[in-house]
């Protein structure tokens, strides 16, 4: 009751936050804008109001900079832009500037500007420039964290001086969302880091104790009359690509437009026409043996950019769209699938979001796909055993992704700075016999007016229409948490029933849940003799189907990290589950049966050596044991190394090399029912994986990249096979080895699964928001029952296999309507 009660109260009580003492920056207007080149002679920077007397946040709090080490930033505007001047002082030498692409900080000293027009603690817009002259910006917000996928275009510039760097900036008001006012007061902060040290400050001081951010922002006056301009952007593209796999070349050539339109001053329109994905990088493929799909990370830029308000509730994983087939055609004994498509081609898409002054945020997001067909082959045999014997191929057609339409719908109003409620809902609609679905979400994140508690709750409920029924799920969450201090806590309750499903828009890996979490944690703010930092914590979870209400498991964890003064990092886990854990999902038949194991405990430490050096080192190494005496052969253990190069700074090479071996691991043979069993195998499963990352950076605006990547995944089953048994234990069939089960006597589960990817590419950023890529391509795939090969036997086995190779070529232009409109005006008056 007690628990009930306090968590009434938090969802009840709204309270102002309380105020913070904040410094004021007062703008002057320019009547000549500056030459934005790292130079600050004009008269332009005279007489303005200098910002300086920042405080370090990050590692000691409260600390000012030494004279030599100052920083001064002075600002102005006019009637299309902020201009920025800062004046970084420091030591030459201790200024590193390694060069990198746009949005990676890689090894740099950087000076952030940070605004929020409606001065709401909650929506801030960064911009980022390196000591290397690299640009970097995002959207902020406190339940999203930075989203560096979004992109604006703006200038910057940035020279060395013999007393530290200085830098200019231009932040066109496009950039920006605003809603006109005669005198408004805007949020802004200004950060400075020193890569060297790792020591970050900011010009208003921010309590890192307690509250996000947004909440110390400083205030910004003085913009008279300024009026958002019309936010019209255009991007055109054009891309070739020439292809070659199994003897076959195929070229193609595309050519589309993406648009950026401020439909008001706070709300933009973004979209994307004849679409083209061809330079999105590859995804880490790996062998999947559990019962549950492979997630993989966003690729495509539209998909990572400005899609805060969407990620709401965890309801939307882009890579639905344009994804992989819904549908596995049915076949005939004398038919074959010979050709089924990987990928399906989106036709469109179009994202609405923004947010008002009074901080109703609204989204609107929507994509259609075409429909897509499989190839079916039948074979047919006349007068079979005969001197006239004929065969004869027919082929037909069978759709496997009709016409879809996705969509999603937002609205997220904030108050207090730092609360927020949310309504969303998401949507599927297939054209004909295919099924639609439907998903709503409530959320509500509460925080109270001194941002040391807060309370959490959602509803969602999901829709499933196909032909012949109609299912409704269910899904909640409540939360309560301590987010200040140095000792923090949460607890939280999850529920969903067996029909809750979003997977056609989202992603969940699993349903019929009602499970207890709780954390506790430990950290500290101002360094100590020998660390950094320090961050310890420990959590409990206790585990329940939710339909029938029984219990499933115990599992617990405890882990630690650091970093010393010598920035070298370290840090581990613990995670043990706790007696016996009843597991419904391996069995792969809904939740009539389910799989038990015992007492599995597992440990892991890392280490991470200074960035900064020539050659630094990440490193893992783990192992993990099953204390239960009917597997005392069960055990796994893993590692993983990970040297860096920093040649100069412009060359950077990365290597990685894990190695996973699971010894003794059980679970279900795939595809296998015998008789009505459920066949379960014992499997040697050794995993190892070689990644290299590189890049050469000639500027900030020029660069070549290197991406590589072997997988490979070998699974050895033992002869012997088991059947599961009612009361989730695993009895051994005396009848069926792994290589006669049922009537299938070459039946093989073995495997060695082998992948190869390798991306170069050339990036060229020819004017601001323009930029030609270069992308070569190569691909090798193999799989097969070879699970004994070596390593070097299954590459060897992997070179052998036909390779895909890609070449590509892209350039995208970018056109500002109010600088053509501007174009074409001093035209018609010459």
């Amino acid at each position: 009751m007690k628990l009930i009660t306090f968590l009434l109260l938090c969802f009840c009580v709204i309270l102002n936050p309380e105020a913070q003492t904040k410094k004021v920056y007062q703008i002057t207007r320019t009547q000549k804008p500056p030459n934005i080149d790292g130079v600050i002679n004009e008269g332009t920077w005279d007489n303005l109001q200098i910002a300086t007397d920042f405080i370090q946040f990050r590692p000691d709090v409260g600390k000012s900079p030494i004279k030599e080490k100052r920083t001064e930033v002075k600002m102005c505007y006019d009637d299309k832009a902020i201009y920025i001047a800062a004046y970084l002082h420091d030591n030459p030498d201790d200024v590193m500037r390694q060069f990198t692409q746009r949005d990676n900080f890689g090894q740099s000293d950087f000076f952030g500007i940070i605004f929020n027009p409606n001065n709401d603690a909650q929506n801030n817009t960064e911009f980022f420039v390196f000591s290397s002259g690299t640009q970097a910006d995002a959207v902020e917000s406190p339940n999203n964290g930075e989203d560096f996928g979004w992109n604006a275009v703006w200038e910057s510039a940035v020279k060395l001086v013999d007393d530290g760097w200085v830098v200019e900036i231009k932040i066109p008001y496009r950039a920006l969302r605003f809603t006109q006012q005669e005198d408004p007061t805007w949020g802004i902060q200004f950060h400075r880091h020193f890569r060297k040290t790792r020591a970050q400050y900011t010009w208003n001081a921010i309590d890192v104790t307690k509250g996000n951010f947004g909440l110390y922002n400083a205030e910004l006056k003085g913009l008279k009359n300024i009026k958002p301009p019309t936010r019209l952007s255009f991007y055109p593209y054009a891309s070739s690509l020439v292809s070659t796999f199994d003897g076959e070349t195929e070229t193609d050539f595309a050519a589309g437009l993406d648009v950026k339109y401020g439909i008001t001053e706070n709300i933009t329109l973004d979209a994307t026409l004849i679409p083209d994905f061809s330079q999105a990088g590859f995804d880490n493929v790996e062998l999947n043996l559990g019962p549950f799909e492979q997630q993989f990370a966003e690729q495509r830029q539209f998909f990572t950019e400005g899609v805060d308000l969407f990620n709401k509730g965890r309801l939307f994983y882009s890579r639905r769209i344009g994804g992989n087939p819904t549908v596995t055609p049915e076949t005939a004994d004398d038919e074959d699938v010979i050709d089924y498509p990987e990928k399906v081609q989106m036709i469109n898409a179009i994202k609405i979001s923004g947010r008002t002054k009074k901080g109703l945020g609204i989204g609107f997001f929507n994509a259609i796909t075409e429909k897509t067909s499989a190839t079916i082959e039948k074979t047919e045999i006349i007068n079979e055993n005969t001197p006239s014997e004929q065969t004869i191929k027919s082929r037909r057609k069978e759709i496997v992704e009709p016409l879809a339409n996705y969509n999603i719908m937002v609205l997220d109003q904030q108050f207090n700075k730092n609360s927020s409620v949310t309504l969303i809902n998401t949507n599927v609609t297939r054209d004909g016999n295919f099924r639609d679905a439907n998903v709503t979400g409530l959320l509500l994140d509460l925080v109270n007016k001194k941002n040391t508690y807060g309370a959490q709750g959602e509803v969602k409920m999901s829709t499933f229409n196909d032909v012949e029924n109609q299912e409704n799920g269910y899904s909640a969450r409540l939360g309560i948490s301590k987010n200040s201090g140095k000792l923090r806590y949460n607890i939280n309750y999850s529920y969903a029933d067996e029909h809750y499903n979003i997977n056609d828009l989202g992603i969940l890996f699993r349903n019929n849940y009602s499970n207890f979490r709780g954390e506790i944690n430990y950290r500290i703010f101002k360094p100590t003799k020998k660390l950094n930092n320090f961050w310890a914590g420990f959590w409990f979870n206790y585990n329940q189907l939710a339909n029938p209400n029984t219990y499933t498991g115990t599992n617990s964890g405890f882990y630690i990290n650091a970093t010393t003064k010598k920035l070298f990092s370290f840090g581990g886990n613990i995670f043990t589950n706790i007696g016996k854990r009843y597991d419904y999902f391996e069995p792969r038949n809904g939740f009539d049966s389910f799989f038990i194991t015992k007492n599995y405990t597992e440990s892991n430490v890392r280490i991470s050596s200074d960035y900064n050096k020539f050659f630094a080192l990440n490193a893992n190494f783990g192992y993990g044991l099953f204390f239960d005496k009917e597997r005392d052969n069960y055990s796994n253990w893993w590692y993983g190394i990970g040297p860096r190069f920093k040649f100069n700074d412009k060359f950077l090479v990365v290597l990685r090399y894990e190695y996973d071996d699971y010894f003794g691991d059980r679970g279900y043979i795939n595809g296998q029912d015998v008789d009505g069993e459920i066949i379960f195998g014992q499997r040697e499963r050794i995993e190892t994986e070689v990644s290299i990352s590189g890049s050469y950076n000639f500027n900030p605006f020029n660069a070549l990249t290197l991406s590589f990547r072997n997988y490979l995944s070998r699974v050895t089953y033992d002869n012997q096979v088991y059947n599961l048994q009612n009361d989730g234990s695993l009895d051994i069939s005396n009848t069926n080895t792994k290589t006669t089960i049922g009537n299938d006597t070459d039946f093989n589960p073995d495997a060695n699964f082998n992948t190869w990817n390798l991306d170069f590419s050339y990036t060229w950023q020819f004017a601001p928001g323009s930029q030609l890529t270069a992308l070569y391509r190569n691909q090798i795939f193999n799989f097969s029952d070879d699970s004994q090969d070596s390593y070097f036997d299954s590459l060897n086995n992997l070179f052998d296999q036909e390779k895909r190779n890609t070449f590509s070529l892209r350039l995208v232009y970018f056109i500002d309507y109010n600088d053509a409109k501007n174009i074409f005006k001093n035209k018609k008056s010459s």
